[in-house]
């Protein structure tokens, strides 16, 4: 019979904040403070350090998404964080996620910092998510990715946030992975002569990816060692060609599309000889989630209504 920590870990297998290195978040958190603060808070002086209490509201809907930084940068400041809905979860508009306590001026030194991460973080989940759905429904057996293209000092979050959305983060950053593009095979000279010098010094630890432009380019890649192929910027009717020609000869090599792939067109490249689609999209083309944070005062609507001609 399993014991308690054995069941609460089978009954939750998929724990992302698990993968997280907390001095990581730590400091992460630090820079942020000390960016939106470097010397003083005079509105600080303001409320004092009476405890107080806050709601964070969803003023828009998505996918809640960000937790554990939020946690750590109101855990530096003294505040606790108390969360009325689950990571993953799709909040609703004007629904309450969580609650705040805290000395005041601490409080609200966290918000905008913990409001801003809430709002990028969850829109990159919410972004994710419907691309994971789309692929869903259309029962394609291959995995939604990212990129690389993230934001400096930004990118633990993103890449967090595309998991939490339910899509691959792809290669973390350039020690993760060996991707040779078009700019490493013109300066090297050729495709076998990229993965030559790549993998003399990447061993057999490291993955090689090649950027394709041409079904020969792929071809000449595989046949010097490269494990995965992407079909870059190939137009649906090119990549439905290659790769179902890349799988049949090669059925081993991993097939990524990418270039140009939006939402509305991504049905078009899940195809059965495709097993990864990597969009620009999911860290750079989405929609922030709006939050607000209201202290919860008697009298006063936190869910802080528009101001009409009726009640200027």
């Amino acid at each position: 019979m399993a014991s308690d920590n054995e069941a609460s870990t089978i009954e939750n297998p998929r724990n992302l904040h698990h993968i997280l290195s907390p001095a990581n978040i730590e400091d992460l958190v630090r820079g942020w403070i000390k960016e939106d603060m470097p010397s003083f808070d005079y509105a600080g002086i303001v409320v004092g350090d009476k405890i107080e209490e806050a709601a964070i509201i969803a003023k828009s809907p998505g996918v809640l998404s960000g937790v554990p930084f939020v946690e750590s940068v109101f855990s530096q400041l003294d505040c606790k964080v108390t969360w009325l809905c689950k990571e993953g979860e799709k909040v609703k508009l004007m629904s309450e996620v969580a609650r705040v306590k805290g000395p005041a001026y601490k409080l609200l030194k966290g918000e905008r910092i913990a409001l801003n991460v809430l709002a990028r973080s969850s829109g990159i989940a919410t972004h994710a998510r419907e691309l994971s759905e789309l692929a869903k429904d259309l029962k394609w057996a291959g995995e939604i990715a990212g990129t690389r293209k993230t934001t400096p000092g930004f990118r633990q979050v993103e890449k967090y946030s595309l998991l939490v959305g339910g899509v691959s983060t792809h290669r973390y950053d350039l020690s993760s992975l060996i991707m040779l593009k078009d700019n490493h095979i013109w300066v090297s000279g050729s495709v076998s002569e990229a993965i030559k010098r790549a993998r003399s010094v990447g061993g057999f630890s490291l993955k090689i990816e090649v950027e394709c432009r041409s079904l020969a380019e792929a071809e000449e890649a595989i046949l010097s060692g490269a494990e995965i192929v992407m079909l870059d910027n190939f137009e649906p009717e090119a990549l439905a060609m290659a790769s179902r020609h890349l799988k049949g000869v090669y059925p081993f090599v991993t097939i990524e599309a990418s270039g140009g792939i939006r939402r509305d067109t991504l049905a078009q490249y899940c195809l059965p000889s495709v097993d990864v689609i990597s969009l620009s999209s999911t860290t750079q083309g989405y929609a922030s989630v709006n939050y607000s944070l209201k202290i919860l005062k008697e009298g006063r609507d936190p869910l802080n209504p528009k101001v009409t001609a009726e009640n200027i």
